[in-house]
């Protein structure tokens, strides 16, 4: 029987996740390997470790523990999994790396190209990716699987992680990816995921005890029970979950405003290089192609 959680314990409590340090020890040391090859940007590679770091607290740390013990930790994780370490590893640019020192940096390209992977990213695809998991987590049976066994909760913190990275990555578009859409799509989304939270956390809110026969064999004499603990499971996944995505949505305004500056910065100089002459429209770039007289 764990020990009851207290503040000492929340500060003293570790654990050692072999698989997840062997994976954070794997990507860090390719990642680090690969910026030293090129001019990196520091503030990518710190990123980048930072997602990687968010991966030990969340396995080892206090939260590694009691996991299998209380509601609202496991909440904690899977929003921390969706959507912050694969935003902090997406900002790291990691596939710009990659094509910058892979000896397949031209095959990669063309398969970032392709029919597949445009429809891989496509809008709906990539909403479907963010919002589908932690239903499926929670409104089915996997979720008490997690519980029993540790290979199947690797394997679904793995896949969370590799959702919510092809979210922000096709969204934040820091690293190239097949599709250009609209950044007011990618508002879209992040709309559409605040409303499903909420729907999320009102279910496990007022609905049945989820794994209601393992909580309670675990016979937990300490803080709070089943009930009030998976209300809080559930606050952290709606009120939580819409927190961790406003640092998103700060970055893609920032890139949408980055954006614009280029695009008009284009726009002046193809007009300061265009011939005199003409009507003005003829010399815009973007309202020449609208209006080209035949």
């Amino acid at each position: 029987m764990t020990v009851p959680l207290t503040l000492e314990k929340v500060f003293t409590a570790w654990t050692p996740d072999i698989p997840a340090l062997v994976f954070v020890v794997l990507l860090g040391g390719a990642y680090l390997s690969s910026a030293r090859r090129v001019d990196w940007p520091r503030s990518r590679t710190v990123a980048f470790l930072a997602g990687l770091a968010t991966i030990v607290y969340l396995t080892c740390s206090f939260l590694g523990v009691y996991d299998d013990v209380l509601f609202w930790v496991r909440a904690v994780q899977v929003v921390v999994l969706l959507m912050i370490t694969p935003l902090l590893l997406a900002m790291g640019a990691p596939l710009s790396l990659m094509l910058a020192t892979s000896r397949h940096a031209g095959r990669l390209r063309a398969l970032g190209r392709s029919r597949a992977a445009k429809a891989l990213t496509f809008p709906l695809v990539i909403t479907v990716l963010l919002i589908v998991p932690p239903f499926v987590l929670y409104l089915t049976p996997l979720y008490e699987l997690t519980l029993r066994h540790a290979t199947v909760d690797e394997i679904v913190r793995l896949l969370l992680l590799c959702c919510g990275f092809g979210y922000f990555w096709t969204r934040l578009r820091v690293d190239p990816t097949p599709r250009e859409d609209h950044h007011l799509v990618s508002f879209g989304i992040s709309f559409t995921e605040v409303v499903v939270d909420a729907a999320l956390g009102l279910v496990l809110w007022l609905g049945p005890l989820r794994a209601a026969g393992y909580y309670h064999a675990l016979a937990r004499t300490w803080g709070p029970d089943p009930r009030t603990d998976q209300i809080l499971g559930a606050g952290i996944l709606w009120i939580g979950g819409d927190l961790a995505g406003l640092p998103f949505v700060g970055a893609l305004f920032n890139r949408w405003l980055r954006d614009d500056e280029r695009q008009a910065a284009t726009t002046d100089q193809e007009l300061e290089e265009a011939e005199p002459g003409g009507l003005w429209w003829e010399n815009d770039p973007v309202l020449r192609e609208r209006f080209r007289r035949s």
